[in-house]
């Protein structure tokens, strides 16, 4: 079920997911946002080969694409040799989309297998304070 919500991915738990991008097309992970301030972090990894990767920021479904805020431009990622990993700071609400794009690879289709994480940020009131 997509887009993916906070408590979605909250709900993920430690498990992986994975994602079959076939030759010359791509997957994307829209993430609908409703609080600003959380921290939105993935890690993933390839195989075979390369991925490329991108995030963009869309204010509601109504946004054209080509009005959409690049938040990571689109980076081709040797993540079939390591671990990528990243975050991206939720400034305002709305759909915070990821992208793996295999559209450069004419032949070899990719698995994908991600993890990602929401965190919220501690807002420290105090409290403690004798």
């Amino acid at each position: 079920k997509l887009p993916l919500t906070v408590e979605e991915i909250l709900d993920f738990g430690e498990s992986n997911r994975e994602l079959f991008i076939k030759s010359s097309t791509y997957s994307i992970i829209p993430i609908t946002v409703t609080e600003m301030g959380l921290t939105i972090s993935w890690v993933f990894s390839s195989d075979p080969k390369s991925i490329s990767f991108s995030v963009v920021y869309q204010e509601s479904e109504d946004t054209p694409l080509d009005q959409c805020k690049v938040l990571i431009p689109m980076t081709r990622c040797n993540s079939h040799k390591e671990t990528i990993r990243g975050q991206v700071k939720v400034r305002n609400p709305g759909i915070y989309t990821l992208i793996f794009d295999n559209t450069f690879s004419r032949f070899i289709s990719k698995r994908v297998f991600y993890h990602l994480t929401v965190e919220r940020p501690v807002i420290y009131d105090g409290s403690d304070f004798p």
